[in-house]
Formats: structure tokens, sequence, C-alpha cells
């Protein structure tokens, strides 16, 4: 694990994160990005309820989620399966979100974050996310000619008290 994974990985706060981080690192090749086929749902199980992936497009607010997990329909009160990005209940983190998918769609890098409040009267949750590219399986190029071809992302929620508590005792 070179020193930018490791910096990269000590950001991550809950071990959903980790574990998932850990997994993409696991099946990346020389140094290249995975791709879809190389993730296997079989190797995750506790996380697929938290997991969703992204087919990307050129014009990023296009690119639509292609899988999504079930803790996901609970917070977006509807099935997003099928969704634009664009379509998705950004609200006032709009900007904020879409630059998360332009670093890792277009420049090709994980990213990661902690949200309060993802959606309107979803703020007693806090959000912990992350985005990780994988190159498109058929060798064509992506968004920004990176060879992106989706993005597996994890959003794990918990709620605010949780959160408090969780806070406290890592003090």
């Amino acid at each position: 694990m070179g020193s930018v994974n490791i910096a990269f990985r000590a950001q991550l706060v809950v071990p959903e994160q980790r574990q998932l981080y850990d997994y993409w690192l696991s099946r990346t090749e020389g140094g290249g990005l995975p791709t879809r086929a190389d993730i296997n749902p079989a190797h995750i199980p506790r996380l697929l309820p938290f997991i969703s992936l992204i087919d990307v497009d050129d014009a990023l607010h296009q690119s639509r989620v292609r899988l999504a997990g079930t803790r996901l329909r609970d917070v977006y009160d509807r099935e997003i399966t099928g969704l634009r990005i664009e379509d998705l209940d950004l609200g006032p983190k709009r900007d904020y979100w879409m630059a998360a998918y332009h670093h890792t769609a277009v420049d090709g890098k994980p990213t990661q974050g902690i949200v309060r409040g993802p959606r309107v009267n979803k703020e007693h949750l806090v959000q912990y996310w992350i985005r990780l590219p994988l190159a498109a399986g058929n060798g064509s190029k992506g968004a920004g000619n990176k060879g992106i071809g989706m993005v597996l992302c994890l959003d794990y929620f918990i709620s605010g008290l949780e959160e408090e508590e969780r806070q406290a005792n890592s003090a």
C-alpha cells in the first residue's frame, strides 16, 4: 500500500468505508484501476445494502445509477436504480456531490466524506460515503478520457445520536 493510499485510508472513519476501500485496493492489478468485472458482490455481502454503482457518462450529470442497495431506497424514500445523478434529490448539497463525482469519475481518484442531513427530512442522519473509480471494462474511454466506466459507491448512514456516541467513545 503506497503512501497516498495509506493517507487516504487514514481519513476513513467507519469500518465499512475501510472495508470497501481495502477490497477495492485488493482488486487493483499492477497499479491500474479495477473494472466492474473485478468486483464480486459475494466478497462484500455485509456492505451490499449500502453499495451503489453508477455508469459514467461523458456528461457527468447524465450518469445513471445502475444498482442501488436497499438502504439507499430507505434514505431517498424511493428506488433510485435507473435514475440519473441529476434526478437525485441532492438539494443544497448538489455542488458538493457533483464535485465529488467529478473527482472520481473524471479525475479517476477515490473520494470520501461525511455529510450531516443527506436530504431534506433526513437531518437526523449522518452519511459516511466513499466513491471509487472503476475502469471501463471494454477498453473504451469514459468521462474525461481517463477510462472510468463506473463509480463504486458506499453510503453508510447512522443517526446523529449514534454519531455523538461514536465521537464520545473515540475521545
